[in-house]
């Protein structure tokens, strides 16, 4: 029920001289007086927003059909024109308009062919399928398609693969959205190289004068934390590390990646678990020796707490590690001059 300006203009044949409470039904139209029951208009236009609806009910029902996005070649606002030359009571069409209707799909159909159309309906199919590789939010896909549209208005990726493009506009996306994923996990997900699509990246920034930010260490680390099967202590204790690291300014140049491996690992040591660096090396998809350099750096900045003799002995091994590669890597070249 709701008090409706018209009351003003309505008498009420029970409560003459009064203001009454007007109550409008949504389903029938109707506006009645709450106090008689008389109806004083019917038919009246819903001006309230769409009702909320999900599948059929919402392709069936709604005025307005998809909402627009930008990761299709026309936005979303297809034509879609049938081949049956029937009207809407299954009556055929006269001979004049099935010859009106022929042309109407030819000029359609060749609308849809033009270069530039070709290119982003290639490109956004296959934004579709990284979306599912990746798990993308809709908000990535849709900075990916504007980046994507942006080079190619201004002739980018003229004489380039449109795949090496696309991923690069991906993972420009990603780092605009802080989204983590890295340039890797693209490469992966795309079967291409990552110094090509890492080139692609660079020149985007220049030209486009892109400005991203660096990723955040502390959204790798659930990640690592799952792919090593790694507790939940080990996590939030990784993350305080991370916190810590941050306010002394030792995470700024540091691959983030990396530093979410090193805490994470280092976490791991002091609850006593069972996880190596090969493993964490390997989660993270970086090499072992970063690992132990940044724990090194770790130590010395006193981020966690070294008085633990596991974790004191475990960075001693670190660097027993590295002092037997450091030397094994001597020995070889000495063997190669011999």
């Amino acid at each position: 029920m709701k008090k409706d300006p018209e009351s003003n203009n309505h008498i009420c044949k029970t409560n003459k001289g009064k203001d009454v409470l007007l109550v409008s039904d949504s389903t029938t139209g109707e506006v009645m007086c709450s106090s008689c029951g008389e109806v004083i208009s019917q038919n009246e236009a819903e001006l309230g927003p769409e009702s909320v609806q999900t599948g059929e009910d919402y392709m069936s029902k709604s005025r307005t059909g998809r909402k627009s996005t930008l990761a299709f070649n026309d936005m979303g606002l297809s034509t879609v024109i049938q081949q049956s030359d029937k009207d809407a009571t299954g009556k055929n069409l006269s001979g004049e308009m099935k010859r009106t209707f022929y042309r109407l799909r030819m000029w359609d159909k060749n609308s849809k062919a033009l270069p530039g159309h070709r290119n982003m309906q290639k490109a956004f199919t296959l934004l579709e399928g990284l979306k599912a590789k990746l798990s993308l939010t809709d908000a990535a896909v849709e900075q990916a398609a504007y980046i994507y549209r942006k080079t190619l208005a201004k002739k980018i990726g003229r004489g380039r693969s449109i795949p090496v493009i696309l991923s690069a506009c991906v993972y420009a996306s990603c780092r605009f959205t802080n989204t983590p994923r890295t340039i890797q996990d693209v490469a992966n997900a795309t079967n291409l190289r990552r110094t090509s699509i890492h080139r692609i990246y660079r020149m985007l920034v220049r030209d486009l004068d892109l400005t991203l930010e660096t990723y955040n260490p502390v959204s790798f680390i659930t990640r690592i934390t799952t792919e090593v099967g790694a507790s939940e202590k080990t996590k939030r204790d990784a993350i305080k590390f991370l916190i810590k690291a941050e306010e002394l300014m030792i995470t700024s140049g540091k691959n983030p990646v990396a530093m979410a491996a090193t805490v994470v690992y280092l976490a791991s040591i002091i609850n006593a678990e069972k996880v190596s660096q090969t493993q964490v090396s390997k989660a993270a998809n970086i090499s072992s020796v970063t690992i132990r350099n940044l724990c090194k750096k770790l130590k010395d900045a006193k981020i966690a707490s070294f008085a633990d003799p596991k974790l004191t002995q475990a960075v001693k091994n670190d660097e027993k590690i590295r002092i037997d590669e450091t030397f094994n890597v001597t020995t070889r070249q000495k063997m190669k001059k011999d």
